[in-house]
């Protein structure tokens, strides 16, 4: 396996780094909307929506509002522009569904783009980093962290409650079986409890 598959405990974000980010957004939120502000609305929307789908931040970019279903029972996504351009469909949880709908309730764009640009159709690769950057700096969190890292959160995650490595590779679009094995040490605390009790 190469050596850049290799998922260090460095790349990993801490349940409380994840929820000191999401307090500091949600806070953001609170203010932006008494003031009819949309930034923190969208930045919001686009770190949940890193966390709680997995998504590449290209993905992310370049996801339209047709791809996303929020038809009741619907809470799924398309990725039409996946690695190696695989199509795939993403299934997201309820809350994560609210926050979506929250923001394109708000948002003010004709755009097809879920995540328009003033200077381009869609938010770069870049741009959507730079959010990243800017909250995680805000909530206190280190600097070697990117909105990758959100990918990383996310796979571990779902391994860890489904415990279905397939599934882990099927929401993230993993073309191998064995790169989805690299979040299986989200299981050490469960290992770790096991290999105590032998």
């Amino acid at each position: 396996m190469n050596s850049k598959w290799i998922l260090t405990f460095d790349k990993f974000m801490s349940e409380d780094e994840v929820k000191a980010l999401r307090k500091t957004l949600e806070a953001a939120v609170i203010i932006a909307k008494s003031k009819a502000h949309q930034g923190p609305v969208r930045d919001n929307c686009i770190i949940e929506l890193a966390l709680g789908t997995g998504l590449r931040v290209s993905e992310i970019g370049q996801l339209k509002l047709e791809d996303i279903d929020l038809k009741r029972g619907g809470n799924s996504l398309i990725v039409r522009h996946g690695k190696g351009d695989k199509l795939r469909q993403v299934k997201f949880s309820s809350s994560l569904k609210s926050i979506i709908q929250e923001y394109l309730d708000y948002r003010d764009s004709n755009s097809p783009y879920l995540f328009p640009s003033v200077r381009q159709e869609f938010m770069t690769s870049t741009a959507i980093q730079k959010v990243f950057k800017k909250w995680a700096k805000r909530s206190g969190l280190p600097a070697r962290y990117s909105v990758h890292s959100c990918r990383h959160r996310y796979a571990c995650e779902l391994l860890r409650v489904s415990k279905n490595l397939r599934l882990v590779q099927q929401q993230l679009g993993h073309q191998n079986y064995q790169t989805s094995t690299v979040y299986s040490f989200a299981l050490s605390e469960e290992i770790t409890e096991a290999v105590e009790k032998l």
